[in-house]
């Protein structure tokens, strides 16, 4: 396929989410009783069912439960002749202190028409994500993360998966087997996303979290350049600031 973008205006992310408390036993009674709710609706369609404390693990994955330990992002540059790949990664404990730096970041560097988003099922769940935990935080979303009022063609996101479906809306194809299909390094070499959670709040074990998002931003902008029929970008010519 060929995406009529200039790779070098497109932030590529992904971010890493937790419930916001580590067990089910220490939620504020009100948010039980709406965690409850919850898992009735997620058990609305299975045959095995689950009791709320036993699922409440995928707490992180919806925004009103949830927070943003970890936002990666990267962009891609030309040096010496050369594409390279260079990024940072907000994370922490501090929720606010995340979404505030990203959101400076974006205020100051993607604000412009020319500028996008990239990331995988970031329609679906990163960009919205982030811009709900920005307003639970009382943060003023970014421009470009705003999508309140625009027409779809307004709107400067891109998904990868999204472009792999070629307008077939039935499947959901994993960052994971993509990158297997198009034989780039598996960014799931370490832990999952099912795993974030218990790594975070169980281990304490934050710069494991932030290496894992990183490999999941190589792997997406690795996967675009393949949509377009470019070679990857060598391990040598891609870095992150040190946190």
């Amino acid at each position: 396929m060929l995406i009529q973008k200039k790779i070098e205006n497109i932030l590529f992310l992904d971010i890493e989410t937790v419930p916001v408390y580590p067990d089910y036993n220490d939620l504020p009674e009100r948010f039980k009783i709406l965690w409850d709710k919850k898992a009735e609706q997620l058990n609305s369609h299975k045959t095995e069912l689950f009791k709320p404390d036993e699922i409440y693990q995928r707490a992180g994955i919806y925004a009103e439960f949830g927070k943003i330990i970890c936002i990666s992002a990267a962009c891609v540059v030309e040096e010496n002749g050369q594409r390279c790949v260079k990024g940072k990664s907000f994370s922490g404990d501090d929720e606010k202190k995340i979404l505030e730096d990203f959101a400076q970041l974006l205020n100051k560097y993607y604000s412009s028409p020319d500028k996008l988003l990239c990331a995988h099922n970031g329609k679906e769940f990163d960009f919205p994500y982030i811009a709900r935990r920005m307003l639970i935080n009382g943060i003023s979303v970014p421009e470009t993360l705003n999508t309140a009022g625009k027409k779809p063609w307004e709107v400067n996101h891109l998904d990868t998966m999204e472009l792999w479906k070629f307008g077939d809306y039935k499947s959901y194809s994993s960052l994971n087997l993509l990158t297997a299909v198009f034989d780039i390094p598996s960014p799931k070499d370490d832990i999952d996303g099912s795993e974030v959670g218990h790594v975070y709040w169980n281990e304490h074990n934050l710069q494991r979290i932030v290496t894992y998002c990183q490999k999941d931003v190589v792997a997406i902008i690795q996967l675009f350049l393949r949509y377009q029929g470019e070679k990857l970008i060598e391990d040598k010519n891609i870095s992150f600031l040190k946190i």
